[in-house]
């Protein structure tokens, strides 16, 4: 089977929606599992992914496949805010692109280390973060989900 061929670039207004569609899917495939109903009706009927999406849109890069977004990261400084990859693109390589590509950014801008973080839940994100170069740093509670979380913070040496 041919690989697909992963196209990255800047987003655009138009990807608002399927980027919504993306960040829907991570949270029912990756966090809804794991956290309280409460939380978990507080995230939908305050729309936080959408309101980050609309928000925080023309800062995000996203990974297109055949014309389909199938991810999207987002990083400030040295700090990746999110990596999100949709489920049916999940194990394409999407993820280890972005993030190399948000790599080659952070470095340009003057960076010598990329940082990002996750929670102990979450093992296949680790997993990549891992295979990929970042060091497990810290760990410290989660203080966003309200849930008894751990976050995991990740470093990648850039230099």
């Amino acid at each position: 089977m041919q690989k697909a061929r992963i196209i990255v670039r800047p987003a655009q207004a138009g990807d608002i929606p399927a980027l919504k569609q993306v960040l829907r899917e991570t949270f029912e495939g990756t966090w809804l599992p794991h956290i309280t109903e409460a939380t978990a009706r507080r995230y939908v009927e305050t729309d936080i992914g959408g309101r980050y999406v609309e928000e925080s849109w023309p800062e995000f890069t996203v990974a297109e496949i055949d014309g389909d977004i199938a991810g999207m990261i987002h990083w400030r400084g040295d700090f990746i805010e999110a990596v999100h990859v949709g489920a049916s693109h999940q194990g394409e390589g999407v993820g280890g692109r972005l993030l190399s590509h948000a790599e080659q950014a952070i470095r340009a801008g003057g960076f010598q280390q990329a940082r990002l973080e996750t929670d102990t839940f979450n093992e296949r994100a680790q997993s990549v973060y891992k295979a990929v170069g970042y060091v497990e740093k810290d760990r410290y509670p989660d203080d966003e989900w309200d849930s008894g979380f751990t976050t995991v913070l990740f470093v990648k040496q850039l230099v």
